[in-house]
């Protein structure tokens, strides 16, 4: 389902992260339930993260809004495939973008860097994250496509 259709039927029970994301990958829209992730241009919690299988789950990602380093290349990006994950949504950079663009994935993020991250093993996961003013905890399920990103405290399709 769009995401324009779903705002128009459970409008009271989303909510618009509202950060200017551009999108990567083949996938045309993923849902599934959040799992959060914190970290600041240090990418080695994300990737530990990535190994774990997805079932199906969305990796939302507060990396501060760093657009100067990525936390997500391609390798991180096929990682999430192989294990599961639906995509990911990234409150930061990117790099290897024309690659990632070219996979069955999905993944939001505010821009791209060639900067790779430090590996000092900073972060947490789990655990509330804000990202475009919206609260998104782990479970809260997680709606995206072209027009943007969703969230709902429960799931609505």
């Amino acid at each position: 389902m769009k995401t324009a259709d779903l705002i128009d039927d459970h409008a009271a029970r989303l909510r618009l992260v509202h950060l200017p994301f551009r999108h990567y990958g083949q996938k045309a829209y993923i849902c599934g339930p959040a799992q959060t992730v914190k970290c600041f241009e240090d990418n080695t919690i994300l990737r530990a993260q990535l190994e774990t299988p997805g079932e199906g789950r969305v990796l939302v990602v507060d990396a501060g809004g760093s657009t100067r380093i990525a936390v997500v290349g391609d390798m991180l990006a096929e990682l999430a495939i192989a294990n599961g994950w639906a995509g990911l949504v990234i409150n930061g950079a990117i790099r290897d973008s024309a690659e990632i663009a070219a996979l069955d994935t999905l993944v939001f993020a505010l821009g791209t860097s060639p900067v790779k991250s430090a590996k000092d093993g900073l972060g947490k996961v789990g655990g509330t994250v804000e990202l475009g003013g919206v609260r998104i905890a782990p479970g809260n399920w997680v709606y995206a496509d072209a027009d943007g990103v969703l969230m709902s405290a429960e799931k609505l399709v």
